[in-house]
């Protein structure tokens, strides 16, 4: 959070009361808000406007926050998580009251699931109207309570100055996530002279709030203890990682002690998934080795009711950093990492013994914790113990099970390609090929954003990520349509970097009026459709539980299946942003690079089989002695 108090209206000016605070002009209730804006840091905003928000856009004009029109207030929402997660710093929307406000309310859950920081403003009607089912009235507060960290609905034009300066420092701080500020219309018509609070006044107001928590010493050395014990050790690692801005001191740590790393999906990234430690993420499909490492390995069993014969056991010692035992990564909670003494170090105790009963559980910030250890380690003049015949193992496991995939002739004449390839199925383009020759041509330096379903499980898979904020997608929440606004966002954030949205053609769909805003505010965030013409998670599904009934997962033209349908060269070609499709293998590579050398946003189809299901596969609530891998 800036302490900067300049405002950038030349027209506003300040002065020293008593007592020491400053206090600006007779000011609207809006040009304090967008000057409190200013002073927060922001520097951009994705705003639609409306009745109940039009005072503060008309602010905003003469703002030096460049704000962003979006085409639709989801879109906007979920380029400002984007831009957070690129950044590390708050993003912030806006829409107006009603359904304006609730189409903010996707993103909302969606940062309150990930922990992403996000301030979300709400224009309200008039005080008076409040409670009487005014036009284009809903209860936000209400709506929202359940997924942010906090609200606000101002009452008051003074408390302006410090409600937004409180929204900022508790969205960042501790575990960040979403706050919602509720402007009603008559406040930010009306005038007052603003008092700005400093930050410290800020944190001294917030009782009860204190987002500074560290791990004791003495935890810190029974951690150490702990690894000197163990003979099969895992680092399991999560987003708090990425958020705390830890992924230096980890890498130190697991080096030092030479200790396994797996992450999660919201943690890929925080760690190098080319350093020969990574056994990449782990969960319902994440590696094998990964899932291995830490519940065992069980000979594979093609009905549940048989019983489990276990191979090798897994880890022993598990050190859970900042991670919250989700169930798509343990499966089963009683069977996940069943033999290890768990160390789960979180900042939300919350999070402690909720899904998963730690034997060691710790509060604190981990950036701090894991300096703390590195010095500890340093100190002991580092890690004596060695983990040789458990590094083996985890060799033999990769050579056994690495992320794989292969052409079959059921992928190659499924309906939609047969009638496309015409005896050169040899050309199929499986969606793997697209993500693997994607990360060779960026060398692996570029951010990918994704939408949710098979080609999130794939983006994952097969692009490998070095850096922290790489990886932009919807986890825990899963929201389809999450990819291209995450795309705008980030690449605002970002213009320095190469910003590709790896999506599949349903999530793309729901936002795709987003390219608009990509063309009209010329962000050269670009885009790939892995088009299968079906919903492919859904599909996998059904293929694995329901025989392969399809019930409503065919996105295409039940009237000519042959078609590729909508056409999206067409679609993307009318908001005047390029675009091709791919049909043949030997087109793909020049294709991708069209679309990586291409100065704005560009959107690239690839038509790909919806025969191809996700490997590994652990099932819902299932073990890894169901996985299919």
């Amino acid at each position: 959070m800036s302490t900067a108090t300049t405002p950038s209206n030349p027209s506003h000016s300040s002065s020293t009361a008593a007592g020491g605070k400053e206090v600006g002009p007779m000011m609207f209730g809006r040009d304090i808000f967008v000057e409190a804006l200013e002073r927060a840091g922001v520097e951009v905003i994705f705003a639609y406007p409306g009745g109940a928000s039009m005072e503060i856009h008309q602010s905003l004009t003469r703002s030096k926050i460049r704000t962003i029109l979006p085409r639709h207030e989801q879109g906007g929402s979920f380029a400002a998580e984007g831009y957070a997660r690129a950044t590390g710093k708050a993003g912030v929307c806006m829409g107006t009251s009603g359904p304006g406000a609730t189409n903010l309310v996707t993103a909302i859950a969606d940062a309150y699931m990930d922990s992403c920081p996000l301030v979300a403003i709400s224009g309200q009607v008039t005080q008076a109207m409040i409670g009487r089912g005014a036009f284009q009235e809903t209860d936000m507060l209400g709506v929202t309570m359940p997924i942010v960290k906090h609200s606000y609905l101002i009452t008051d034009i003074k408390d302006i100055p410090r409600v937004v300066a409180e929204a900022f420092y508790i969205a960042e701080s501790g575990r960040p996530g979403p706050v919602v500020i509720d402007f009603p219309k008559n406040l930010q018509q009306a005038k007052a002279q603003p008092v700005w609070p400093t930050l410290a006044e800020i944190k001294k107001g917030l009782r009860g709030y204190n987002p500074d928590v560290f791990a004791g010493d003495l935890e810190l050395n029974e951690i150490i203890g702990l690894i000197e014990k163990a003979k099969r050790p895992v680092l399991y690692c999560g987003g708090g990682i990425i958020t705390s801005g830890a992924a230096a001191e980890l890498k130190k740590f697991a080096e030092a002690a030479q200790i396994p790393v797996t992450t999660t999906l919201m943690g890929i990234g925080g760690f190098p998934e080319t350093n020969p430690l990574s056994m990449r993420w782990l969960g319902m499909h994440g590696s094998a080795v990964a899932n291995w490492a830490v519940s065992g390995e069980f000979q594979q069993r093609k009905d549940p009711s048989e019983p489990m014969v276990k191979v090798h056991d897994g880890a022993d010692l598990l050190l859970a950093f900042g991670v919250r035992f989700d169930d798509r990564v343990t499966g089963a909670f009683s069977e996940f990492a069943k033999g290890a003494t768990i160390v789960h170090i979180d900042i939300d105790a919350s999070e402690h013994n909720k899904n998963k009963r730690a034997h060691l559980a710790v509060q604190g910030d981990i950036k701090d914790a894991l300096t703390r250890l590195n010095a500890l380690v340093t100190r002991h003049g580092g890690v004596r113990k060695k983990f040789d015949a458990w590094h083996a193992r985890i060799a033999e496991w990769k050579k056994k099970a690495s992320f794989h995939y292969e052409i079959t002739p059921e992928i190659s004449n499924s309906d939609h390609m047969k009638d496309h390839m015409k005896g050169q199925e040899d050309q199929v383009i499986l969606p793997q090929m697209v993500i693997e020759m994607l990360y060779e041509l960026t060398g692996g330096d570029a951010i990918i954003t994704t939408g949710v379903g098979q080609h999130q499980m794939w983006s994952g898979q097969w692009y490998k990520y070095s850096e922290p904020r790489t990886f932009i997608t919807s986890g825990g929440l899963g929201s389809m349509g999450y990819g291209y606004p995450a795309a705008l966002g980030a690449k605002v954030a970002r213009p320095d970097k190469q910003v590709v949205d790896i999506d599949g053609d349903g999530s793309f769909l729901m936002n795709i009026q987003e390219l608009a805003t990509a063309h009209v505010e010329k962000i050269a965030a670009k885009a790939i459709i892995l088009n299968n013409q079906h919903l492919g998670m859904v599909v996998q599904w059904e293929d694995s539980f329901y025989a392969g009934n399809r019930g409503h997962t065919y996105l295409g033209n039940p009237e000519n299946r042959s078609q590729i349908y909508p056409d999206y060269v067409r679609v993307c070609n009318s908001f005047n942003v390029p675009s091709e499709q791919v049909m043949f293998r030997r087109d793909l590579r020049a294709a991708l690079q069209r679309m990586l050398d291409s100065e704005t946003a560009y959107v690239l189809n690839v038509v790909t089989p919806y025969a191809e299901h996700v490997l590994p596969f652990i099932p819902a609530g299932r073990t890894v002695a169901d996985m299919k891998y």
